[in-house]
């Protein structure tokens, strides 16, 4: 006779044991052992980040050290585009999970160096304080001064009512990539250039000219720029112009009708061509 097959299926935990909700969800939850991730209700509940940020975000936390995180090496792992991709970056690093500087190498290189954060505002080795001890050191220890809260977070760069304008975007990202024609020292790279294009063309959209957003971009710089993309993003958002409001037009001009010479009386009157005036006119006399 057939050993009988095991059918008992192992039963995953389940939130709340006896609390089961007549309507709503049911979280069936199984321990991970291995390859997880531990992620805060903080982003996953986030108010005001999207759900592609906040994907994003968890695709990167996931990430070994050392990973590269670029909008080209990103893109190919999504089926979003690079110019959605490059706006979760941008949430990202708006509400402190990601943080990207431009840093350069000894050998005179310029790199991107990118700093993900589980928890906005943590420190590297941040760890949960360690238990008192029970028994007082009797030699007085030196009180450490309390940290320096985290700065608070740059406001969000400037974004288009209409995303969706390629040959707009195309005029702000040449116009970025221009500045460094007016000053050498506004040399913007690539994932730069990607990152503030949309607040370029958000001023583009309320009316601003190139040549008048290149002014203001590169008007009275200081005297040492270390983070050519910092200025350029901080002068972009402090300094947005508001929407111009329609300007009335007055009615165009009409000319009126040259004067012409009566056939019939010589007398002078407004028509278009030559003929009779209304007194000699055959199909008006009597109408005057």
């Amino acid at each position: 006779m057939d050993a009988p097959q095991p059918t008992v299926i192992a039963r995953a935990s389940v939130r709340n044991p006896g609390e089961t909700p007549r309507s709503g969800v049911v979280h069936v939850n199984a321990r991970h052992t291995r390859r997880f991730t531990v992620v805060g209700n903080h982003l996953a509940q986030h108010p005001e980040l999207s759900l592609t940020a906040r994907g994003l975000a968890l695709y990167i936390q996931s990430l070994p050290t050392g990973a590269r995180i670029g909008i080209k090496d990103l893109a190919p792992q999504f089926p979003e585009s690079e110019h959605r991709i490059a706006g979760a970056l941008r949430e990202l690093e708006t509400y402190g999970y990601l943080r990207r500087t431009r840093e350069r190498l000894p050998n005179g290189r310029m790199v991107t160096r990118t700093v993900s954060y589980n928890r906005p505002g943590c420190l590297p080795e941040d760890r949960e304080p360690a238990e008192p001890d029970p028994e007082p050191d009797p030699v007085p220890a030196r009180v450490p001064a309390p940290a320096a809260a985290p700065s608070a977070p740059p406001p969000p760069l400037p974004e288009p009512r209409d995303p969706v304008d390629p040959f707009r975007w195309q005029v702000a990202a040449a116009l970025l990539a221009e500045l460094r024609r007016v000053d050498h020292r506004l040399l913007l790279g690539a994932e730069d250039i990607d990152r503030l294009a949309p607040a370029v063309e958000a001023w583009l959209e309320r009316g601003a000219r190139p040549e008048s957003v290149i002014a203001v971009l590169t008007a009275n710089p200081p005297p040492q720029i270390r983070n050519p993309a910092g200025l350029i993003a901080h002068r972009l958002t402090a300094q947005l112009p508001p929407p111009l409001e329609p300007v009335p037009r007055a009615p165009a001009f009409v000319p009126p009708d040259p004067f012409q010479t009566c056939q019939t009386c010589d007398l002078a009157f407004r028509a278009p061509a030559p003929g009779h005036c209304r007194s000699c006119h055959p199909d008006l006399k009597g109408t005057a």
